[in-house]
């Protein structure tokens, strides 16, 4: 067995110099995101070939696509801080921290692509971002065409050595449109299981890279993650910020704490993916040969319940709680109308967002709380493969509920 090296000095929500605020950089009180619990140090196991990452990494690029999301934004702090000169791609430009040289660029548009990346040389690229479509057909035509004319953008230069995809738990589960229907695999889900013969923008973004893998002869990696927490805001799928929105209209208003979601999510076991652990896992994948050209599930490696972890949030926010309760109440319908309700929260805390469509995404949390069916996944192949890294789902919320309440998001 080969001798794997640790790295220690990785942030594992991007706190270090970034702000996270792409979003927001409008804003001075954006400045408010600069390091927040400066001394959390964690470690993760990278191998043989992770001392480059670390060592080495000087005059060493990396590009990573959907800087502005949930896990972009986290991936890039992460780089940085392991000295990697790190470019970040968004269709907005931004960037969450001057240490990242912003991309400005629409990934539908080949031409403006190309003009864009001219130059970058990236050796790693790592692509967080999907742009959600009204069908799978759209979904499969955007998504691959995306990674499609991203992977052409960069072929001329002929820089790349790995390229990490993000997907998540539909490969499993199937598309919007036909989810959780139909023959799936058991529970916890594992690498090896067969795609499943609906269509799905996953399996097309993975062919995609696949191609042009074997066309430019670098090695790949595929992270499944399930549902993320993390740090973000005008992000489609943040269910912590989502959540921490829903518990402090609850309060403004004097209501419960309901659970939205189905009865087998209330006391079925599931699990959540940090956007810190799998951005560690997709820089260990670039580093590793044990890493390469493989798909990995990933998920924080504990399991829970929700009838567990619901009351503890209400405690939280000082709320009266309630559980599933004869059919799912969900967020979607109990939320519809609240705008004002937030702006004037914001205005009465001096919150720097208040708009709520760019702070919650009930339809999202809705989505992940309302399934029928018992959803975790096996992180054994991981494991085995040298991939160590866990986190333990309670402090995961509670640390991002804090991190947004000292960022004057929430309350």
């Amino acid at each position: 067995m080969r001798e794997r090296s640790s790295v220690e000095g990785v942030d594992p929500v991007g706190r270090g110099d970034t702000s996270a605020a792409v979003a927001f950089s409008h804003r001075e009180q954006y400045s408010r995101f600069v390091p927040l619990l400066d001394s959390v140090r964690e470690r993760f196991r990278l191998g043989d070939r992770g001392r480059a990452v670390e060592s080495a990494a000087g005059g060493r690029r990396a590009l990573v696509v959907g800087v502005t999301g949930i896990v972009g934004q986290t991936v890039a702090a992460k780089l940085v801080g392991l000295g990697w000169e790190t470019f970040g791609l968004s269709r907005s430009g931004g960037s969450p921290s001057p240490a990242v040289t912003p991309v400005k660029a629409d990934l539908s548009d080949p031409e403006g692509l190309a003009r864009a990346l001219d130059g970058v040389r990236p050796e790693i690229v790592a692509v967080t971002a999907w742009t959600r479509q009204e069908t799978e057909a759209e979904n499969i035509a955007v998504n691959g065409g995306a990674v499609r004319n991203l992977l052409a953008a960069l072929e001329p230069a002929a820089s790349v050595r790995h390229v990490a995809l993000m997907t998540g738990l539909k490969h499993y589960l199937g598309p919007f449109e036909a989810y959780a229907t139909g023959v799936m695999a058991d529970t916890p889900f594992r690498e090896e299981e067969p795609r499943l013969d609906s269509p799905n923008f996953y399996y097309a973004q993975e062919d995609e890279v696949f191609a042009s893998a074997r066309r430019n002869g670098f090695t790949w990696s595929v992270h499944r993650s399930h549902t993320v927490f993390g740090f973000a805001t005008g992000n489609a799928m943040n269910m912590v910020l989502t959540l921490a929105a829903y518990a402090t209209i609850c309060k403004e208003l004097g209501r419960p704490f309901v659970f939205p979601g189905s009865e087998t999510q209330w006391n079925s076991v599931t699990d959540v993916t940090d956007a810190g652990l799998l951005a560690d896992q997709i820089i260990w994948a670039s580093a590793d040969d044990a890493g390469h050209d493989q798909a990995f599930n990933i998920a924080n490696g504990d399991v829970f319940r929700w009838r567990w972890l619901w009351p503890q949030i209400a405690e939280h926010f000082g709320l009266k709680w309630e559980g599933f309760e004869g059919r799912p109440r969900t967020l979607e319908a109990s939320m519809a109308g609240m705008e004002q309700v937030w702006h004037d929260i914001a205005t009465r805390h001096g919150l720097v967002e208040p708009d709520l469509n760019r702070i919650a995404s009930w339809w999202h949390s809705d989505g992940d709380l309302g399934r029928n069916i018992e959803v975790l996944t096996d992180m054994n192949k991981s494991r085995k493969a040298g991939f160590l890294g866990f986190r333990d789902t309670r402090d995961s919320f509670f640390d991002y509920v804090e991190q947004y309440r000292q960022a004057r998001i929430i309350p």
